[in-house]
């Protein structure tokens, strides 16, 4: 039921997150306004996760927490559809991310708390395998909402973008009686494996595991990246020539791709190192997406480079759930897994709108570029121990 509500939830919130680029664009906004849209996706989020951590820790159901999120994510769409300037279409983005962290903090909490440690990567890979497809179906049907023709009319573009909301609105509804009827408590098939009575740690002193912080740059890194693809590949497209409709394909393709890394997952921890596979996630994904912008203009060459990138991308985020997860005493997994949550707001607040202002004077393909810096940056970082 949890994986079920998964699907639905994450096909309308990435129906409706590459429909916010184009709507923006059509209300007369530009690159940095598309960035400061895509970061009030997480602005809201950054100050409500490690409270929410705390509340998934101290419940013995998550099932609320669940439908909560979902009903916010049903409700993000419609506001959209009603929002007629920038500022109500950036409110009606912090909906969605506060949806979209009410869901992700619950189910991976419940995963944490009622699976056994053996079987977490797979748990985990199939939980975000979930979300995977619903970053394959929604751009794709994005795409097909907004049609073929590039360069088309503001008032086309908004009237196709509105009708493509209540799609998604009507998809998020959908998924409530799988949401309401999740075995998020403590009647789930496994073992709670919190202890009762037990003491939480501090955030200051989850942050002084070397594991926890370091994944949550890794992690931080790879959503970030996510994130801007969906935000800007539709640009690069407007920018380029490239229709909706092939541009809805490729992140398509990209998200397909994080489908297979997530269910092959352990198959591949059996092989490598759980560290090992993190850095190959940051290291692959990085090389393969910087090609992406020279290449663009040849779509069957881009889908094969963001086939590759999508692999890597999808690889890294469940390995750290399970990393985080293990590092941290039981009574705690539900903060540390908003913590790692936090810094991937703190990344979708601030990476997207720095690759807005980037974009303004170079073009959608610097944002994609500044975002293989940062993925860069986070294989500098990583510490390069064995497990």
């Amino acid at each position: 039921m949890l994986i079920a509500a998964a699907v639905l939830c994450q096909i309308a919130l990435n129906l409706a997150r590459p429909l916010i680029s184009y709507k923006v664009l059509a209300l007369g906004g530009d690159s940095l306004s598309v960035g400061l849209t895509s970061a009030s996706y997480a602005l809201v989020p950054v100050a409500a996760a490690i409270s929410l951590g705390r509340v998934s820790d101290r419940r013995n159901s998550l099932r609320g927490m669940v439908a909560a999120g979902t009903l916010l994510l049903a409700a993000g769409p419609f506001v959209l559809f009603t929002s007629s300037s920038l500022l109500l279409v950036a409110a009606a983005s912090a909906v969605l991310g506060l949806g979209h962290l009410f869901f992700t903090i619950a189910g991976q909490s419940a995963i944490a708390r009622f699976v056994s440690l053996d079987r977490m990567d797979a748990a985990f890979g199939w939980f975000t395998a979930s979300f995977a497809v619903g970053q394959m179906v929604g751009p794709l049907l994005a795409g097909l909402a907004m049609g073929d023709a590039g360069g088309a009319p503001a008032g086309v573009r908004l009237a196709d973008s509105n009708a493509a909301l209540i799609i998604a609105g009507i998809i998020a509804v959908l998924a409530v009686p799988f949401a309401l009827g999740t075995a998020a408590g403590g009647a789930a098939g496994g073992p709670k494996t919190e202890a009762p009575g037990a003491r939480p740690a501090s955030i200051a002193s989850l942050l002084r595991y070397p594991t926890v912080k370091t994944n949550m740059v890794a992690s931080l890194a790879l959503l970030a990246t996510t994130d801007i693809l969906v935000a800007f590949l539709p640009l690069l497209g407007e920018s380029t020539g490239v229709s909706p409709t092939v541009v809805g394909v490729l992140l398509a393709t990209r998200a397909a791709a994080s489908i297979a890394s997530r269910l092959l997952l352990p198959l591949l921890v059996a092989h490598w190192s759980r560290p090992g596979l993190v850095l190959a996630s940051l290291a692959g994904a990085g090389t393969a997406l910087a090609l992406v912008p020279w290449l663009f203009e040849r779509p069957w060459i881009a889908g094969i480079l963001l086939a590759l990138g999508g692999f890597f991308l999808g690889l890294g985020q469940p390995i750290t759930m399970s990393l985080v997860t293990q590092a941290v005493p039981p009574a705690s997994r539900g903060a540390a897994l908003a913590l790692r949550l936090l810094g991937n707001r703190i990344g979708q607040v601030t990476l997207p709108a720095a690759a807005g202002l980037l974009a303004a004077p170079v073009g959608p393909s610097g944002a994609l570029w500044m975002s293989c810096v940062v993925l860069g940056a986070a294989c500098l970082r990583w510490p390069g121990k064995k497990e």
